[in-house]
């Protein structure tokens, strides 16, 4: 049984704090981190959640756990550069259709409208595209994202 390195109280394996003095004890777990129960593969696949997937790119970004996993810090700014498309999509073509006068059914509007559902269905297949591939421990590097995700990560490894 081990003793605490500040007053010789007796504690247990898994206490991070001695019961009486309040001291840290070296020989403690570490206290678990948003991160620290889940493997590589599925933290680089959840950064591909359809519209929500950036809260998870952002968890494993700021994770201690991921901080030297090169691979898992590429698909998470991926993940995150996808999400800034969408946005893109979302805030500049959406409202581009609602400022065009349209003359008739086939007019600007149409043209507008259906645009943005296309390229808002490509996204959504991408990221299930993205989600399966990185599920099935196979990196898949985007064109322009992937480029850029790899000098995320390499300008934060140097």
């Amino acid at each position: 049984m081990p003793y605490c390195c500040q007053c010789g109280n007796r504690t247990k394996e898994t206490d991070c704090y001695c019961a009486i003095c309040g001291a840290g004890q070296a020989g403690a777990a570490k206290a678990a981190g948003p991160a620290s129960g889940i493997g590589p593969n599925a933290a680089a696949a959840l950064s591909y959640i359809p519209i929500v997937g950036w809260i998870p790119a952002i968890v494993v970004l700021a994770s201690q756990r991921f901080r030297d996993n090169r691979e898992v810090r590429f698909h998470a700014f991926q993940g995150l550069y996808l999400f800034v498309v969408w946005l893109i999509v979302d805030w500049v073509i959406s409202p581009v259709r609602h400022l065009v006068p349209f003359p008739h059914a086939g007019g600007h509007f149409f043209i507008a409208s259906t645009l943005e559902g296309m390229l808002k269905l490509a996204m959504f297949v991408l990221w299930i595209f993205m989600l399966v591939k990185t599920a099935h421990g196979q990196t898949h590097k985007l064109p322009v994202l992937g480029e850029l995700a790899e000098r995320s990560v390499s300008e934060q490894a140097g």
